[in-house]
């Protein structure tokens, strides 16, 4: 094409060709362990990084390289990865920045595992984070330290669905010359560019809206290519010599592609967090349909919340789509297709009145996932934040008076008749 193609154009064609051998128009799933090599001197071409190919399906798999190409193009990215899932994506966009005695600061409006995984689990590397309001850009820089690698958040913060001001977070972040992560799941790339607005990496759990019918898990990570690795001597992994891989300076021998580069021949390699083929072909069907379902399900959680906002027997709701969200302004500059579809409503009646609506609701499905085509709802105090402290959920945005919903594409009537019946009985 003479011009740039359009969102959708992308979501359908891009990362896929018709296949060369079979002429096939889908993208095969490419179920091999690992691929033949022309000669000796190709496979030393191929394990010096000298040549791209495939080696082996830990570490590349055409089919898996699809799907990283094509959330790359939607994202306006240079490089990126496809891992096993969310969490994994999450490590490995940190796994080149950090070493032992390194942090993070991460935004205290996050996912409950994501917090767990950031306070609990890397503390087992060695690395450690702090959680702050990144609507203070005082905090964010007060924060920061020597031994600091990287700013973290979601773009649409799950479980309230806080639309987080990526162009003020990154404005810091370049000011003190560290590394932006936006994690863009409940967003996707339809609804918010972080890149745009200043991201370094983006990452996602394909898990979510970008697969979008809840049958396999996923990560991604998406690298702007625009950070300048060897500025500021704190990420030898990148732009020193890495004895990992033969003392490649990864990022003077391959400038943007560094970190995509280095995630491929050192991270999958080493920590093995591959997507499988099978994932990623699912995924890739999903997001043909992406911009469909994302302005389906904007539509419907508009009109949802507004709904629920009028309620008696609701006493608040999160969603920031609506004109009473604090972040609501953020939708007529960052996110202008939307406000998401995840958000949270406290009912009245507190902790016992949430787990009978969640069992009384007959439409909605009671799972521990979101961006499904399928509504669902948890309630997160006695689930996905269970193992915060009050304090923590109340400060996530996951109190024990709240449920989360993530409003799917069904007609919006029947989804508002069936919370409608379930609050009845649960505010009775």
């Amino acid at each position: 094409m003479t011009r740039t193609p359009g969102f959708e154009t992308l979501q359908i064609h891009a990362g896929a060709k018709p296949d060369p051998a079979t002429g096939a128009r889908q993208v095969p799933i490419y179920q091999t362990t690992a691929y033949v090599f022309r000669d000796a001197d190709h496979a030393a071409k191929l394990f010096n990084l000298e040549e791209v190919g495939y080696i082996y399906s830990r570490l590349t798999n055409p089919t898996v390289s699809a799907l990283a190409e094509r959330i790359t193009a939607l994202e306006g990215g240079v490089g990126g990865i496809c891992c096993s899932s969310g969490h994994a994506a999450q490590i490995m966009a940190l796994f080149p920045l950090m070493g032992p005695g390194t942090n993070v600061v991460a935004s205290n409006r996050l996912y409950g595992g994501t917090i767990t995984q950031l306070s609990q689990t890397i503390k087992r590397f060695g690395w450690s984070a702090k959680f702050v309001d990144f609507d203070d850009p005082a905090a964010m820089e007060a924060a920061v330290d020597d031994n600091t690698r990287a700013f973290f958040c979601e773009s649409i913060a799950n479980p309230a669905g806080y639309l987080i001001d990526i162009a003020a977070a990154a404005k810091v972040a370049d000011k003190v010359g560290l590394p932006l992560i936006v994690d863009n799941t409940s967003a996707t790339p339809y609804l918010c560019n972080p890149i745009q607005h200043g991201a370094t990496l983006v990452v996602h759990s394909t898990t979510k809206y970008l697969t979008g019918n809840g049958t396999v898990t996923g990560g991604a990570v998406i690298d702007s290519g625009k950070f300048d690795w060897g500025k500021s001597g704190k990420f030898p992994s990148l732009a020193a010599p890495e004895p990992a891989y033969h003392g490649l300076n990864f990022y003077e021998a391959l400038g943007g592609m560094a970190f995509t580069f280095h995630s491929i021949a050192v991270g999958l390699r080493d920590l093995g967090m591959t997507m499988n083929p099978q994932a990623a072909h699912y995924t890739l069907m999903g997001i043909e349909t992406l911009s469909l379902r994302m302005e389906r399900h904007v539509e419907n959680a508009r009109k949802v919340a507004t709904w629920l906002e009028a309620d008696p027997r609701i006493e608040k709701v999160t969603y920031g789509g609506l004109e009473s969200a604090p972040c609501f302004e953020r939708t007529k500059t960052i996110y202008t297709k939307g406000a998401g579809a995840l958000f949270t409503f406290a009912v009245k009646g507190g902790y016992a009145a949430c787990v009978k609506l969640v069992e009384s609701l007959e439409l909605f499905s009671h799972v521990a996932n979101l961006g499904d085509t399928r509504s669902l709802i948890i309630h997160p105090a006695s689930t996905t934040h269970r193992q915060l402290s009050e304090a923590q959920q109340v400060a996530a945005g996951a109190a024990p008076n709240m449920v989360r919903v993530s409003i799917g594409i069904e007609t919006a009537v029947d989804i508002i008749a069936d919370l409608d019946q379930a609050l009845s009985k649960a505010t009775a």
